[in-house]
């Protein structure tokens, strides 16, 4: 695979299917869809394979923190600290979107987190699912809340 292929795979699991894209140099994004335009994937890759073999023992509930490289291929520099703080929250716990903007350094920035939130193109790997809001209610999520309590439920969270 060169540096500039993507390679695209289809995965279903435990919130249904998954478009899953992947470089040379690590995940690229994760898209929730209704259904795989192809069934199948041409190619694969060591980082594909190591990226859907931590979904499944996610999903399976046999792991909590993944180590498949991210490669993200969007995002200003704001969002990239906050797609990295996402990363620090220990699986099975929550955080406020006011709690993540001052562990980021940007104590005023709630707002912004959680439009960095909507902006994440790796759902799940950057676990956006475990902000909520202050008040401890769901709060939004792009691809919806049904997804977001499956989500939080699988890691142990009662919402």
């Amino acid at each position: 695979m060169t540096e500039q292929e993507v390679i695209r795979h289809y995965y279903s699991g435990l919130v249904g299917w998954l478009e899953l894209r992947t470089s040379a140099h690590g995940v690229r994004s994760i898209s929730f869809i209704p259904q795989p335009e192809v069934p199948k994937t041409s190619r694969t890759s060591a980082i594909m394979e190591r990226l859907t073999d931590e979904l499944d023992r996610y999903f399976e509930g046999n792991l909590t923190r993944f180590t498949v490289p991210l490669d993200p291929a969007s995002g200003t520099p704001f969002q990239r600290v906050v797609w990295h703080g996402l990363t620090e929250i220990p699986y099975g716990e929550t955080r406020s979107y006011a709690e993540v903007a001052s562990a980021v350094g940007h104590p005023a920035a709630a707002r912004a987190v959680g439009s960095a939130n909507r902006n994440n193109d790796i759902p799940i790997l950057i676990p956006c699912h475990r902000v909520i809001k202050a008040d401890g209610t769901l709060g939004g999520y792009a691809s919806g809340l049904k997804i977001k309590k499956t989500l939080l439920e699988l890691e142990g969270i009662v919402t």
